[in-house]
């Protein structure tokens, strides 16, 4: 790390590729990269001295260090190829991030099929509270740090990460949390078997003195854990050392709860953020704080502190006095999670327009996203958001909107929101969910 002068990115634009990208521009390295358009991230590069080239092409090489490629790019980029003539190193986003995660000996990593980037964003406060100056990458928007980055100049590292292509292998964690198991990403792994080895390999990072946090309610979690060089400290409401309990709501959904350790009682948090899935995931932070040594009340600051982040159950405005809420949420689990967390909220009908994402999970889990969604008042289901595929052929949003009793296909943006606008009313609750760009509907429908 110390060597490098010049990196060049190609998909610069992607949220952890640009966070990796002002690193090294706020440590002097110079950047360029590439994307196949430019965006709010690459202006904002370009504002801190990034080359930005839009578009991939073997032009954009211009004799760098290194260069990092994101899990989209394949062998047939320009780009790599180019690289590869001149006999440039090349190294994934996720082995980059591994080689800035050596140099901290507090490194944080949160894994888990769900809950990575809202519980990151949780430990991101309470770090922050306790004054330890972290540097910090996380997949969403926060306000305590004012975007998704934080250089800091202390021994604390957090960050996200991620099982896809078993990325998270390449990181140098000392501390983890796994939240949960579950099959995703079936386009790149074989089965839950797989997915779990991947798992099972990442637990197995953690030095022998380092700090491991895993989920007890989470079976498929704790068969991930024995080549775990750490003693694993655990959580849930049903087992585990630390447990949230007498756990009740307000009007508004935000939970009360207790946490204890082995019967004794610790703290009483109260947050503001909803569902019973994140009381799990402020339970699993404030295991591991304590832990890492932490005082209990820049623990409980922090977590009654966080206020969500963007994208992850946010509240967006109204629409004809209905309320209106985006979520992230792109796998079964994580929509019947949303719903839990939207029945302790007073309503009358809930409006949900679902946008699948990608081509291989919607077809990998269709009967689970049909059976999940068939329990919501309202449906309407957009085209699926290809990210990093291309259209199979193999099933259509159409297809998944038959299945579901309450719902009707629409493909176009401007004809959800006319007809979002001409049925939704006061008390309602509308909510645009999915990874891709269906948050744009929010706004479209949301009253000036």
């Amino acid at each position: 790390m110390d060597k490098l002068t010049y990196v060049h990115f190609i998909g610069i634009g992607g949220i952890s590729m640009s966070a990796i990208a002002k690193v090294l521009l706020h440590d002097g390295v110079r950047v360029s990269g590439s994307d196949s358009k430019r965006s709010k991230a690459t202006e904002e590069l370009e504002e801190l001295g990034a080359v930005i080239y839009e578009g991939h092409s073997a032009d954009n090489i211009a004799n760098p260090d290194l260069v990092v490629y994101t899990a989209a790019v394949d062998e047939s980029n320009p780009e790599m190829q180019k690289a590869k003539e001149l006999g440039i190193e090349t190294v994934s986003r996720a082995e980059m991030l591994g080689r800035i995660m050596k140099n901290y000996k507090k490194a944080i990593s949160v894994a888990g099929t769900h809950g990575k980037t809202t519980t990151t964003s949780m430990m991101t406060y309470v770090l922050m509270k306790a004054l330890t100056d972290p540097t910090v990458m996380v997949g969403g928007e926060l306000d305590i740090i004012d975007g998704n980055f934080r250089i800091g100049k202390s021994e604390y590292f957090l960050t996200e990460s991620c099982e896809y292509c078993r990325s998270f292998l390449s990181f140098f964690p000392t501390v983890a949390i796994i939240l949960n198991v579950e099959e995703d990403h079936l386009d790149y792994y074989k089965d839950l078997d797989d997915i779990k080895s991947a798992f099972t390999d990442f637990a197995a990072l953690i030095p022998s003195d380092g700090v491991l946090v895993a989920c007890a309610d989470c079976a498929n979690t704790m068969d991930c854990l024995g080549k775990a060089k750490a003693k694993p400290i655990t959580y849930g409401f049903n087992q585990g050392e630390y447990r949230p309990c007498n756990l009740t709501f307000d009007d508004f959904g935000y939970p009360t709860f207790d946490i204890y350790r082995n019967g004794e009682m610790l703290t009483t948090l109260t947050l503001s953020v909803v569902g019973r899935h994140n009381v799990l995931n402020a339970t699993a932070v404030f295991a591991v704080s304590l832990a890492m040594g932490l005082d209990s009340d820049s623990i409980k600051a922090g977590l009654e502190g966080y206020a969500g982040t963007k994208r992850r159950f946010e509240k967006k405005g109204v629409c004809n006095g209905a309320l209106i809420i985006d979520d992230y949420a792109h796998h079964p689990t994580e929509i019947e999670t949303t719903f839990a967390s939207v029945k302790k909220i007073k309503h009358n009908t809930v409006w949900c327009i679902f946008q699948p994402h990608t081509y291989t999970r919607t077809k990998a889990l269709f009967d689970d996203f049909a059976k999940v969604l068939s329990g919501v008042d309202r449906v309407i289901v957009t085209d699926i958001f290809a990210a990093r595929e291309k259209d199979t052929g193999l099933v259509h949003a159409r297809e998944l909107a038959e299945a579901i009793p309450s719902a009707k296909y629409i493909a176009d943006f401007d004809q959800i929101a006319t007809y979002i606008k001409s049925v939704a009313q006061k008390g309602d609750i509308i909510i645009t969910m999915g990874a891709g760009n269906v948050v744009d509907i929010g706004d479209m429908i949301k009253d000036k």
